[in-house]
């Protein structure tokens, strides 16, 4: 059974649909910009989302008040794909799946007054209060593991096609920049008070950002930029509670399980990226050790940050639009290799056959995912 992306969605401080959003990083668009976050009184850049845009867009929700601001973000989100592809949550062969690290953490900040309940905290309440507002006769399924939680989601939902109980499945990746976040981060000192530069000599550490994106999976080829999900797989090689294995084993394991059998030319790698020294490093060793060094790689956290429940949909949707229009996205921040691995970084914007595209992603405890996409 062949299963395919469909219609999707980004929101972003780059805009309000993948188009917007796309064409933002054409013309080079940064979303990454220094702020000022609360009481750890220090400029960080971050990636967040203007908060006026946001109100402005509200008034396409019923009853907005009753919903976080995470909620509704999601629910705007799920709703454009909805309207674009005529299927409903109320559809007992329709599943929604929630990717996200944190949700609702927001709510945790006592200096901000709100009237939601504190099990709104709980992320499997939060996907709920989600699923009811589109009357979802499905429980939603939520997933979370770090920063492979986006592109894990998609790959669950393809299985989950494949093993029958579902036709359509919603896939909505979401997470905020907050306080408890960034100074999470901070406390590894992983975070750069410069935009992001993954895989380069220079680069000094991430940025957080905030996202919602939403992607439809499903057994039926409804949308003109639909790719089949050929295979995907997940490996975790416990190296360490934050830091990955030296040797990329836990990325090579998952990568090699989703090409055995596949005999493909990958087109281009769409790669975590997040611009810590680690991290670009182990990928560049495993993308080599598996063979990989003629595809072009890039990373678009340049572009939005780390916005982790969010990213793996998030850049899963950019790129599957890139292969549509036959383009390779430059890697944001991107100016002179920094990694040791055979590797070729996309330093330009460029116009390439794209038949494929491998997506990986790689997180905290040492999980890492992969998967592979082809027109």
């Amino acid at each position: 059974m062949e299963i395919f992306t469909s219609y999707h969605n980004i929101i972003s401080p780059l805009g309000f649909t993948t188009k917007e959003n796309h064409s933002a990083l054409l013309k080079d668009q940064l979303g990454v910009k220094p702020h000022n976050l609360g009481k750890l009184n220090e400029c960080f850049c971050l990636s967040v989302i203007d908060e006026q845009k946001i109100n402005d867009a509200y008034g396409k929700i019923k009853n907005a008040i009753l919903f976080t601001k995470l909620e509704k973000l999601s629910i705007l989100s799920i709703q454009d794909v909805l309207i674009q592809s005529g299927i409903s949550l109320s559809d007992p062969k329709t599943l929604l799946i929630y990717s996200t690290t944190k949700g609702n953490i927001d709510l945790l900040d006592n200096s901000v007054k709100h009237s939601f309940p504190m099990e709104r905290t709980y992320l499997p309440v939060m996907a709920n209060a989600i699923g009811k507002y589109f009357n979802a006769t499905n429980k939603p399924l939520v997933l979370s593991n770090a920063c492979i939680s986006g592109l894990l989601a998609i790959i669950t939902a393809q299985r989950m096609i494949k093993a029958g109980p579902y036709d359509n499945i919603i896939v909505c990746g979401g997470d905020l920049v907050t306080e408890f976040t960034v100074s999470g981060f901070k406390s590894f000192n992983a975070l750069s008070t410069e935009p992001c530069m993954p895989f380069d000599a220079k680069r000094k550490g991430i940025n957080l950002g905030e996202a919602v994106s939403t992607i439809l999976i499903t057994k039926n080829k409804l949308a003109p930029t639909s790719m089949k999900i050929v295979s995907g797989a997940s490996a975790n090689d416990a190296n360490h509670i934050s830091g990955p294995s030296r040797t990329g084993d836990g990325l090579f394991k998952a990568v090699s399980q989703t090409l055995q059998g596949n005999k493909l030319k990958i087109d281009t790698i769409n790669a975590h990226g997040t611009a810590t020294p680690y991290n670009d490093e182990m990928e560049s060793i495993a993308f080599e050790r598996v063979g990989l060094t003629d595809s072009p790689v890039n990373s678009l956290k340049g572009y939005y940050g780390h916005t982790l429940g969010a990213a793996g949909v998030l850049e899963t949707v950019l790129t599957i639009e890139a292969a549509h229009q036959n383009q390779l996205i430059k890697s944001g921040g991107y100016s002179e290799k920094g990694v040791s691995g055979n590797i070729q970084i996309i330093n330009k914007h460029e116009t390439r056959n794209i038949q494929t595209f491998l997506k990986t992603a790689s997180g905290f405890g040492g999980c890492n995912a992969a998967a592979l996409f082809v027109k």
